[in-house]
């Protein structure tokens, strides 16, 4: 028995008498109790915004970044545990890899991209610098920054853990702390995965609290610089954002809820193909994984009319395949549903689309789950249906069956097609697969309106793509109209919807104290030392170097060219050179400027500096003829630690002619030893 408690204001608070009692999606016998007498509900945001928010802003991107690597080790170290636990809910271990390995490789993910993408400070730069004033004293420069309240997380039942930490990511890299509220059928996974992460120590007090049963009051609590973030039903979805203290106070809110995403057969892809079989293969993946409860999972499969017999053959004969029963038992490859409310709600919505469909794999009369002790479970047979006249459907386009339920219909063409995926009024995904790349090109420019996500495959990248059903952290998953309209991960995007975008205006010197980076026309300053001869910490935001001028002759134009090959007309040809319009005759090559400017700033002894690893922005804005000179400034622009050895120091490099007009400029980015 899970007695599954709460975390509130740092004390573990156990289930009371109004705790509600949860079943085993497996045997039916009660499992857990869920829910509490009445909690601190305004205390805990209190807690969240005055302990848990200053805490998590004192830490940089970076620190926030080794947070989450540290919960993810931690987590992964610990997943067996989670995984016997989560049997329960009527997950094979197949299933595991989607909910608790993905959700701590989404920790993995988002700890790598707070360390690539992100600066090791406290405010996150958003595009370049706008030009305000005709003389530079005056710019502007947009910057996002950790809102000040907390992010409320409600959650779905269907991914205990993934669906936590998909949302846990983001807000703690953006520094804002986190109530997680579960669903409560499957609470007693994710309150397993919460005791791991506040027992590791790893996260500051106040950033994590758990809340399990109601939310009570908590919505009537928000405030402007707090933030909703809902996986569920649509109609559940409506329900809270109707709620009248966040209109009042607008408080941000992102639902992801129903979905009725479709798959498009290309009409490429007839039987025979790679991609046919690929197809039929991701069909009944969508279909069985998690017994069809993910809100990616295949609805509606759109093959060409000619071939949709041989589609449901190939189906059903797969589906014939699946193992139902027990998912701890050998051999069984589906579980079961949550419970038994969840398998008659699907048993219900499966009648809704066979009022327009035919019912041609799965009878859940006549079907049998494997194993001992699952009579009472919440066992549910694959279910194909076929539709045959889509157009004329109206509830199969607007129903979604939570469970293993999927039904074929055919198009004619590539426009018909497209107009039956449309019809889900706004899906999370739809995959097309074909082999042809102007199918996809008209798929994105068709249907992408009405789709979170497009998932194309074939046999090119079916060895390494991961799936129609499986978001990654690096993208978007969200979707419009019936989807929710909001966004759930999208890499450092889903960073951004726990922060608040601001333009910063003023002058070169106040920006660079506001961004950490260096801004063209702010104070400039000469080091003890040549800058290359400067360890990481010692490089300070705006030490500049200055060189001698260097004049370039035609020599040099002549002997860069038959060394490099590059004899571009520009270079050596004179009148042609003329007749061009940006030159006024031969002039140096732009690759031949920067060679040269690297003579001229580079240190040539072994010192801190331990590699050159690229240009950014580079730009060439006046043409250098022989016997101009060019000079150069060096200015260190940005610092980013990488590890206790070295750091990126990125470079302004600005060189200018003897008329100290800008003749070309970039970045440079080079290692540097700590």
């Amino acid at each position: 028995m899970h007695r599954v408690a709460s975390y509130v204001k740092g004390e573990w608070i156990g289930p009371g008498r109004a705790a509600r009692p949860v079943t085993s999606a497996v045997t039916g016998e009660v499992i857990a109790e869920v829910g509490h007498d009445g909690l601190d509900f305004a205390g805990m945001l209190a807690h969240a915004r005055t302990v848990g928010g200053p805490a998590l802003r004192a830490m940089s991107f970076h620190d926030r970044a080794r947070m989450l690597k540290a919960l993810a080790l931690h987590l992964n170290a610990r997943k067996e545990e989670l995984y016997e636990i989560s049997y329960d809910t009527g997950a094979t271990r197949r299933d595991h890899a989607f909910d608790i390995d993905g959700g701590i490789g989404t920790l993995f993910v988002y700890a790598s991209k707070g360390r690539r993408e992100l600066p090791d400070g406290h405010v996150l730069l958003d595009g370049g610098i706008e030009e305000l004033g005709r003389s530079g004293s005056f710019k502007g420069q947009h910057v996002y920054v950790p809102l000040r309240g907390v992010a409320v997380h409600i959650n779905a039942y269907n991914f205990p853990v993934w669906g936590m930490l998909e949302k846990l990511a983001p807000s703690l890299l953006a520094g804002v702390p986190s109530v997680v509220k579960p669903a409560t059928a499957s609470a007693y996974v994710t309150g397993a995965c919460v005791r791991m992460m506040i027992d590791s120590g790893i996260l500051p007090e106040g950033a994590l609290q758990l809340v399990t049963g109601s939310l009570g009051p908590t919505l009537e609590l928000l405030g402007p610089q707090d933030v909703v973030s809902f996986t569920g039903s649509a109609e559940t979805a409506r329900m809270l954002r109707r709620t009248p203290n966040l209109l009042d106070n607008a408080v941000r809110f992102t639902a992801e809820q129903d979905s009725l995403n479709a798959s498009i057969l290309g009409p490429d892809a007839a039987p025979g193909t790679p991609e046919f079989d690929l197809f039929v293969k991701e069909v009944v993946r969508e279909m069985t994984v998690k017994a069809g409860q993910k809100c990616t999972a295949i609805r509606r499969i759109i093959a060409p009319e000619p071939h949709v017999g041989a589609v449901i053959e190939a189906i059903r004969a797969r589906l014939a395949k699946v193992v139902v029963g027990d998912p701890r038992a050998e051999g069984v490859t589906m579980g079961a549903l949550i419970s038994a409310e969840q398998k008659a709600d699907v048993l219900g919505k499966a009648a809704l689309i066979g009022s327009e469909a035919a019912r041609v794999f799965g009878d859940p009369e006549s079907f049998t789950p494997f194993g001992s002790n699952t009579a009472n479970g919440a066992f549910l047979p694959p279910m194909l249906f076929h539709c045959a006249d889509p157009d004329a459907a109206r509830t199969l386009h607007e129903t979604e069956a939570f469970g293993p339920v999927s039904t074929v219909m055919g198009y004619r063409d590539l426009s018909h097609a497209f107009d039956i995926a449309n019809r889900g009024g706004g899906s999370l995904v739809a995959s097309v697969i074909t082999h042809d790349p102007e199918v996809a090109r008209a798929a994105v420019e068709e249907i992408g309106a009405w789709h979170g996500r497009l998932y194309f495959n074939d046999r090119d990248s079916m060895a390494e793509a991961t799936g129609h059903g499986a978001p990654m952290p690096h993208m978007t998953h969200g979707g419009p109209g019936r989807a929710g309209g909001g966004e759930e991960l999208g890499g450092i995007r889903g960073v951004k919807h726990f922060m608040q975008r601001v333009a910063v205006q003023g002058s070169p010197d106040l920006l660079t104290r506001v961004s950490n980076r260096w801004v063209p026309g702010a104070r400039e300053f000469e080091g003890p030392t040549h800058p290359f001869r400067r360890r990481f910490g010692e490089l300070r935001i705006g030490e500049t170097l200055h060189t001698p001028a260097r004049q370039i002759t035609l020599e040099d134009i002549e002997h860069f060219a038959r060394f490099t090959g590059d004899t571009f007309y520009a270079h050596m040809d004179e009148e042609a050179a003329r007749r061009n319009p940006f030159f006024p005759g031969r002039v140096a090559h732009g690759y031949l400027l920067i060679s040269f400017a690297a003579g001229l700033f580079v240190d040539p002894d072994e010192g801190p500096v331990l590699a050159n690893t690229g240009l950014d922005n580079l730009r060439f804005m006046k043409p250098v003829s022989p016997g101009d000179s060019i000079a150069v400034t060096l200015t260190v622009k940005e610092k980013k630690k990488r590890n206790d050895d070295y750091g990126e120091v990125r470079w302004h490099v600005r060189l200018a002619n003897q008329h100290d007009e800008t003749v070309a400029e970039y970045e440079l980015l080079t290692m540097v030893a700590i």
